[in-house]
């Protein structure tokens, strides 16, 4: 699975996450925290707050796709 960070429509970096911890709690966080402080300076330079998004690779590429949407 892949942790995907958007600043409006355009994909900033993807990080690959283990399933099996997404129940975790404070697993995508720490993800989403490395993520947001690497990228600060874009995200202050596009006024908008970054979304995320947890996609299966492998499953995007069928017609059933799960896909989580996270702020």
């Amino acid at each position: 699975m892949q942790l995907m960070m958007y600043l409006n429509n355009d994909l900033i970096e993807s990080i690959k996450v283990d399933f099996h911890q997404l129940s975790r709690p404070g697993y995508l966080g720490q993800f989403k925290r490395v993520l947001k402080q690497k990228h600060f300076s874009l995200i202050q330079q596009s006024g908008t707050l970054p979304e995320f998004l947890v996609v299966d690779p492998i499953k995007a590429r069928t017609t059933e796709t799960q896909t989580y949407f996270y702020k």
